[in-house]
């Protein structure tokens, strides 16, 4: 899948889970009217934003080489993008957010590659390479920035998620891959907007990921800078929307100071937006991420920590107080004044330590789920992990002793001591047993004869959060989305218009073609007479050489904008930007 994508040595870094995302970009497959629409959408933007966004975005459209004429070849923008220590990989639409957040962490930026057609041209609820492209790369550019996003994708590609999310995620995906698409029956996407709406509010309890994906989406996506009387742009579905980017700035749209609250605030992101929030600098929103980050499972762990991980019914870790992880699914935890006592996972379980699997631990070693106490011992003050050389042999805690471990939280671990592991700072992490028996009061949790016994030691869950510890402990090859992009329908009548699309861009660009403007202008006026852009490629081309020809196209677009009210907008739009000869 990975031979024909050009590699980096930031790409290289990348786990094999995400690479599963990564397709090629496939150029070639942009025809003429892509590129027009890509021309005119940037011409547009460039135009107004460089009066209403964050100085950083023009900066960063010279820095990320990003060219307003032509889609940008994104393996190409990755030998300049690693002058600012990022990459850009090319994927199918939405992929699952801790993937996408997961890339931001290796400092890589996903970008949907398909591109909006024509008649969603101001904004369309796929992600595509115009909202990816020229909407998140110019801005990280901006150092403060660009570290921001690959801090948010650290902490977010460690959010968990509910069993609902995922649901959410395939909903989402599936209602922007058919709005986009065309010919969608009406009742088909009304169906799919139904069912989004209907798990927006049935969604029970936020989960971690649900509160960490507001924050992106009124940050990265649709956040303002600088103060609600006069805030600018930086959220990358502004940057690259026309008619949300002019939307946003008028008193329609309520401006919020950018707090915490906002992980609250859920979203629609088939709609403009009703409210927006506005961060001071970009300072301010490594503070309110690192305000929430204290408030996630990863850094509280405890009992309300496992409780996620086994409500997520995903691949979730705990770390212990001696640093040993446990990844796996969990299903039960035990717990004794609301503090858990033992733990449970069932199926694949890898143990590791500072996100290394420990040799002889992983999934072929617990193929069929792990189990452990955690807390003190009944009567002793002093932890296991605290234990001095001295301590552990005054406690029988040696290899060859045959003991009982009597935990405060009533579990009891009976067997004799096959070895222990330490971790570098010398604390025992692990103590190995043979004929053990391990039961909580008259319940029997592990029999002897199921072999050995491994006992993780810690006195508490420290840290509680989504995805294994190590990456490679687990066959995370798995994605198969539920829907793919739908290609736009070939036809005789839209392979025309391509060739005269096609051949004004040739003329602009002083290359052979086939037609004259001329002949271009009159093929369109007979056989595709609804089509708004082109006319405005054409008046651009000829309106100061050629007087006359231009008022005969002016003429023809007044002539579309009483057929077609809906584009009446955009042909004034691309028209002002030509006669106030402001031409990119």
């Amino acid at each position: 899948m990975l031979e024909n994508i050009e590699s980096n040595t930031i790409l290289d870094r990348l786990p094999a889970h995400l690479k599963q995302f990564i397709k090629p970009q496939n150029y070639e497959e942009y025809n003429a009217i892509n590129q027009a629409v890509w021309r005119y959408v940037m011409r547009k933007n460039v135009d107004y934003l460089s009066k209403v966004a964050h100085h950083s975005y023009l900066d960063g459209l010279k820095q990320t080489g990003i060219s307003i004429d032509s889609i940008p070849n994104m393996y190409g923008m990755n030998r300049i993008l690693k002058e600012i220590g990022w990459a850009a990989v090319a994927v199918d639409g939405f992929i699952p957010p801790a993937a996408f957040m997961e890339f931001q962490a290796y400092n890589v930026l996903v970008i949907a590659s398909d591109i909006r057609q024509l008649d969603h041209i101001e904004y369309t609820p796929a992600p595509d390479i115009i909202h990816e492209g020229a909407g998140h790369a110019p801005i990280i550019a901006n150092p403060e920035y660009a570290e921001y996003l690959r801090r948010f994708g650290e902490i977010g590609c460690k959010a968990i998620s509910s069993a609902r999310d995922y649901e959410m995620y395939e909903a989402i995906r599936h209602l922007s891959i058919i709005k986009e698409a065309e010919d969608t029956p009406e009742e088909e996407i009304k169906k799919a907007e139904e069912k989004v709406e209907y798990l927006q509010n049935n969604m029970g309890v936020q989960s971690e990921m649900a509160q960490i994906r507001n924050l992106h989406w009124w940050t990265v996506e649709y956040g303002l800078i600088g103060t609600p009387e006069d805030p600018k742009i930086y959220g990358a579905g502004l940057l690259s929307s026309i008619g949300e980017s002019a939307w946003c700035m008028t008193d329609k749209v309520k401006k919020i100071p950018y707090t915490l609250e906002a992980a609250k605030q859920d979203f629609d992101i088939t709609k403009p937006q009703p409210q927006l929030y506005v961060t001071p600098d970009f300072a301010h929103l490594n503070m309110v991420l690192e305000e929430f980050a204290n408030s996630m499972a990863l850094r509280t762990g405890g009992l309300e920590g496992i409780n996620k991980l086994i409500e997520s019914r995903n691949i979730g870790t705990i770390e212990l107080s001696t640093g040993i992880q446990i990844s796996g699914d969990f299903t039960r935890v035990i717990s004794q004044k609301g503090q858990p006592v033992y733990f449970q996972t069932s199926g694949e379980t890898a143990l590791s330590s500072r996100e290394k699997e420990l040799v002889g631990h992983g999934v072929n070693n617990h193929p069929k789920g792990f189990g452990s106490p955690v807390g003190k011992l009944k009567g002793i003050n002093l932890a296991i992990e605290d234990m001095s050389p001295r301590d552990l042999r005054a406690y029988d805690i040696y290899e060859g002793e045959k003991i009982s471990f009597e935990f405060e939280g009533g579990i009891v671990v009976k067997g004799e001591i096959i070895t222990g592991s330490r971790n570098l700072q010398g604390k025992i992490i692990l103590i190995s047993l043979k004929n053990c028996t391990v039961t909580y009061f008259d319940e029997i949790l592990f029999r002897p004869e199921w072999g050995n016994y491994d006992m993780a030691i810690g006195k508490q869950i420290v840290s509680a959060f989504a995805g294994p510890a190590d990456p490679y402990s687990f066959n995370l090859i798995t994605h198969t989305p539920s829907s793919t992009t739908i290609k736009s329908k070939r036809t005789p009548e839209k392979e025309e218009l391509e060739a005269l699309y096609l051949s004004v861009r040739n003329i602009r660009n002083g290359e052979n073609t086939k037609f004259s403007l001329h002949a271009v202008f009159d093929i369109l006026k007979k056989y595709h007479s609804r089509d708004w852009l082109l006319p405005v490629e054409i008046y651009e081309l000829v309106f100061d050489r050629e007087p006359k020809f231009a008022a005969e196209i002016k003429e023809h677009l007044e002539k579309i904008k009483i057929t077609r009210p809906d584009v009446s907008h955009l042909i004034d739009g691309g028209m002002e930007l030509v006669d106030s000869n402001i031409v990119a």
